[in-house]
């Protein structure tokens, strides 16, 4: 392994919680930190709006700072995480005068054609841009020409960073990941069969009848350019080849830190206090109690209707529902971030003065208000499988529409303080490059149910082959047509797990959580650093 002397990471999800990058990046910097110090600098936007994971110390490259055109305008802190590493979030809106000359630079040198650019396309690639004058800046100031320096680019969104670099700073190893094509994401979200037609497929073709052609351009041609293009799992290494027309160098997968997860009687207490709340709202939600052994299931995750599987999950837990085979008490939560309007101010009451409901409130299975909730499909498919979560029903649905940043007004715990207190989750995915919420679950005790569609499912099945329930981790087969297959697979495994011995599966859920934890899987972006620096080289020979 070549020693680096600096990375630079940057990704839109840097001390800002979106989706799985962030929690890619916030676990990984522990171990990171652990072998490279203060040489590993993090960046990412600054939104005034991430108070809760940044601290500011102005004090951190002051002379540098001081340098700065007025027009960059960089705050230094460290990122409220385990490791606590640097990081600079750099202020972007400054740079939108420069779109147009940048866009022009980008489709003369690389061929990135943005004509079609629409939505967040600008916004995110002028924050690269500016991501880009940051390293650049920062490399010149303290005369890194000499030094081994690599710089990390996260998803579509940081191309045109890693593109000026290349450009701007050529001795820079660029490393580009990408998470999930653009293309590929968006053939599932419209409901086009991805798996068995993918070797059909032409990536510019559908880019263009899906309207991502913008984004679809960026990602391939940074793919093509840069030092290492890398992706998370070999599914998605299959749709990078096909789509982007460019295999990945070198396969990242997405490893989790245990620092996140309590242990011993910490983790004892926190499981208490995640079902007390979790049984709380839902009895005073429903308007009766909740015994305590329900079984209390969950899936979470972004709002990717089909591509989460949220259908998939209400299906399965209507099946239970009407099973005459299942007795247990069951509670299940959909726990996806919607377009929320306000937190329910009749359930904020009850619940902060103790009132004793006795009868369901209005719409009893949702936690939150929605714009537009007419036409919301997880509400309207709740409504319309019959659930009512009245007294004659054993199994209940609770559709928990924000992000719990332990800031939303109802359960006021972060996601993991209440995915602690789960019996088990299920993330029934269509489309999922990797698929951190079954690795987060299993790494918190917690059993969970995913797909072979899973990056994270396909490393799964090769850890744990045989008697998947037991293990703590059930990958069921999942193609573009077998979708009631998959919720009768599903409904019976739940139906098993209701019957195993907890503690038992409990302990196999860490054991499998600690293969994949990151000093595991750290050495693969080792290999990717090793990669660009090793094309870095060569392609400044030229």
């Amino acid at each position: 392994m070549i020693k680096l002397d600096y990375i630079f990471e940057s990704s839109w999800e840097v001390c800002n919680k979106v989706g799985g990058i962030y929690t890619v990046l916030s676990s990984r910097a522990f171990t990171l930190k652990n072998d490279f110090g203060n040489k590993i600098l993090f960046i990412g936007p600054d939104l005034n709006n991430n108070p809760n994971d940044f601290m500011e110390d102005k004090t951190l490259f002051c002379d540098w700072k001081r340098s700065l055109p007025d027009n960059l305008n960089i705050r230094t802190g460290h990122w409220k995480i385990p490791g606590e590493p640097i990081v600079l979030l750099v202020s972007h809106k400054t740079f939108f005068d420069k779109r147009d000359s940048l866009y022009y630079d980008m489709w003369e040198t690389f061929g990135v054609d943005s004509s079609h650019a629409y939505g967040d396309y600008d916004d995110s690639c002028i924050f690269a841009y500016s991501a880009g004058l940051v390293i650049e800046s920062f490399y010149n100031f303290y005369g890194l020409k000499n030094k081994k320096v690599a710089a990390i680019f996260n998803e579509w969104m940081l191309g045109m960073g890693a593109l000026y670099i290349q450009k701007q700073a050529p001795a820079i190893a660029t490393l580009f990941i990408t998470h999930a094509t653009t293309t590929g994401r968006s053939i599932a979200c419209n409901n086009k069969p991805l798996y068995s037609y993918l070797h059909l497929y032409n990536g510019d073709q559908m880019a263009k009848e899906l309207n991502v052609e913008a984004k679809h351009s960026l990602e391939k041609q940074t793919a093509k350019f840069v030092d290492c293009f890398a992706t998370v799992s070999l599914i998605t290494a299959m749709e990078c080849e096909q789509l982007l027309d460019k295999a990945p160098d070198v396969v990242t997968p997405n490893g989790f830190e245990k620092e996140f997860v309590p242990e011993g009687d910490s983790y004892t207490k926190k499981r208490g206090e995640a079902r007390n709340r979790l049984m709380l709202v839902t009895e005073k939600l429903t308007g009766r109690p909740v015994g305590n052994d329900a079984f209390l299931i969950a899936t979470s995750g972004r709002y990717e209707y089909r591509n989460k599987g949220i259908d998939v999950f209400i299906d399965t837990i209507n099946a239970l529902r009407k099973s005459t085979g299942n007795t247990r008490e069951i509670v299940a939560f959909i726990m996806a971030p919607a377009w929320v309007y306000a937190a329910r101010a009749d359930l904020k009451y009850v619940i902060e003065n103790d009132y004793n409901t006795t009868a369901p409130m209005q719409t009893p299975f949702l936690t939150h208000w929605l714009h537009n909730m007419e036409n919301d499909r997880v509400t309207n498919f709740i409504l319309s499988s019959g659930f009512t979560n009245s007294a004659s029903e054993k199994v209940r649905i609770i559709f928990v529409p924000c992000y719990l940043d332990g800031y939303d007004q109802i359960f006021n715990m972060p996601y993991y303080d209440l995915l602690i207190g789960m019996d088990a989750t299920v993330f029934a995915s269509y489309y999922e490059p990797w698929g951190y919420t079954p690795l987060e679950s299993v790494a918190f005790g917690v059993p969970t149910i995913t797909t072979d569609l899973a990056g994270f499912g396909m490393w799964a099945s090769a850890i744990a082959p045989n008697d998947s329930v037991k293990e703590g981790v059930t990958v069921i087969k999942r193609t573009d047509d077998n979708y009631f297959e998959v919720v009768n697979d599903i409904a019976g495994t739940l139906m098993k797990l209701m019957d195993a011995d907890a503690q038992k599966v409990r302990n196999n859920c860490f054991h499998i959580a600690a293969q994949a934890e990151w000093d595991k899987f750290i050495s693969c972006y080792y290999a990717a650093f090793d990669k660009a620096l090793a094309n870095a080289e060569k392609r400044n020979r030229k």
